[in-house]
């Protein structure tokens, strides 16, 4: 390939002419063929955002992905590359990367008018065969489509009535390649006027030349349903024009939220060695982001992305690593108190409505936090609602009541941030019942995991009202929930007993 240097062994060589559309729709077809998987690494989207992509690309569409904020609409579009040819020959020098057999620039038929068979070519890999802008207010139709230089004009001595004084913008210098605009309805409307004959007709008009300019450019599109009403919108005929809308989504499950988090994470090789993450845990970062998604307190209109678990995850583990350095251990565990290191990642993700700006960041994340909580523990445990009906019914033994009584009994718990592993241990351990409780509920528990498991059960109980958990300046003291409202003042005890003892 890269030993035809020229038009004429170009020729030779039997190479045709072909549109991006067509060779993104071939190289896609001869994937399917194959069973090869077409987008790596964007997970949860196989049953779903994929075959649309997949779908409009045979359609030789142009395509807009809509969706909230980080759900890998960019990813998707940067990926698109892959389906590209590995390489592709161009006019030598070439702006705007002219194909040898169909050039479109005043330079490339210039170029071969005088060199015929012998013009030079040159090989371009698809890597470079892509073009990206984010659309902000201050993007000009010369930005995106080009101007006349007038200092080209002034140094090369040429009339301005002369189309090689045109400066092409980023949208003509991806001619035969994949462009995207993200964030489109950002783009001022009289911006987004100026795209319609790229989209319709292929037409490139630059002040008053008269251009015919058949661009060949798979366009890719990315907006936010929030831009619609909140800052700009996508004019109707431009939308018109976009033959394929394909709506992105977040995880659905638990399990493709754990798989993009720890894809995603980034981990020093001597975090991975020194801390250890229980199931559980990973299993409560994701309950966090369906847990906000849900919240009353959060914007659901401008979503939650996912980079929120992503970065929880590295700030938990960082949160682990900083306690084993402080305490001179080689290696440890995450546990549930952990998660006060957590809240900066989620108060910097959630967009609040009025009420949670009332509540206030911190009092919202843990909000979200203990509703992440509760959703989790009945998984593995019997739900204390149900169980205190029971109770009453004579139907069933209460499973927490040997934790409750210790609690009864005037005896208090504190589990401090920076506590050591041996004391941590020490202390869960002095609470009567609580290690045969995880024992008997969660199979296969490992030893490793065993103190993680224990606390979270803490932590559940307390936010089912089972036990009262008081918020300490570095960890949570956990107590008797009767003796809490008369020990504690009103403003320390969760909202949830207050609401009990209404």
């Amino acid at each position: 390939m890269h030993t035809i240097t020229t038009i004429g062994q170009l020729k030779k060589s039997g190479y045709q002419p072909k549109s991006i559309k067509q060779e993104l729709r071939d190289n896609l077809i001869a994937s399917l063929k194959a069973g090869k998987k077409t987008f790596d690494g964007i997970i949860g989207y196989d049953t779903s955002v994929i075959p649309d992509v997949e779908r409009a690309i045979l359609s030789k569409h142009n395509i807009l992905l809509l969706g909230l904020r980080g759900q890998a609409k960019t990813r998707l579009a940067r990926q698109m590359v892959n389906l590209l040819d590995e390489y592709i020959p161009v006019v030598k020098g070439s702006e705007i990367l002219d194909d040898p057999l169909q050039p479109l620039s005043r330079y490339a038929k210039d170029l071969i008018e005088i060199n015929g068979d012998e013009t030079p070519i040159e090989w371009v890999h698809r890597s470079e065969r892509f073009g990206e802008k984010l659309a902000t207010p201050d993007v000009t139709v010369a930005d995106l489509i080009g101007d006349v230089d007038p200092i080209k004009a002034a140094t090369q001595k040429m009339n301005y009535s002369d189309e090689r004084v045109l400066h092409f913008g980023i949208i003509p210098r991806c001619n035969r390649s994949i462009f995207v605009i993200n964030e489109l309805p950002d783009l001022q409307a009289r911006i987004q006027v100026a795209l319609f004959n790229l989209l319709e007709e292929g037409d490139l008009q630059i002040r008053g030349f008269k251009l015919r300019f058949p661009l060949d450019i798979q366009f890719v599109f990315t907006a936010n349903p929030e831009d619609y009403t909140n800052r700009g919108s996508i004019v109707t005929p431009l939308k018109d024009r976009i033959e394929s809308q394909i709506l992105t989504h977040y995880p659905k499950t638990i399990e493709d939220s754990k798989a993009i988090t720890a894809q995603e994470a980034v981990l020093s090789e001597e975090q991975e060695k020194r801390v250890i993450i229980p199931e559980l845990i990973k299993d409560l970062v994701e309950h966090i982001a369906f847990a906000a998604r849900d919240s009353e307190f959060v914007d659901e209109k401008s979503g939650v992305s996912a980079r929120l678990t992503i970065a929880a995850m590295e700030n938990l583990i960082s949160t682990a690593e900083r306690r084993a350095i402080i305490n001179n251990e080689k290696q440890t565990v995450v546990r549930i108190s952990d998660f006060a290191g957590v809240f900066p990642a989620i108060t910097g993700k959630i967009e609040m409505v009025y009420e949670g700006e009332q509540e206030g960041p911190m009092r919202v994340a843990q909000n979200i936090l203990d509703k992440a909580i509760r959703n989790l523990f009945v998984q593995y445990f019997p739900n204390p609602t149900k169980v205190k009906k029971k109770k009453a019914q004579q139907e069933e033994k209460n499973i927490y009541n040997d934790v409750q009584k210790y609690f009864e009994q005037g005896n208090v718990l504190d589990i401090l941030t920076d506590t050591s592993d041996k004391e941590y241990e020490s202390n869960l351990d002095s609470v009567t019942g609580l290690r045969d409780l995880v024992l008997a509920k969660v199979n296969g528990v490992k030893k490793v995991d065993l103190n993680s498991w224990m606390e979270f059960v803490l932590h559940g109980m307390a936010a089912y009202s089972l036990l009262s958990k008081f918020q300490l300046e570095q960890g949570n003291k956990f107590s008797d929930i009767t003796s809490a409202m008369f020990n504690y003042g009103e403003e320390d005890v969760d909202d949830d007993l207050k609401e009990l003892f209404k």
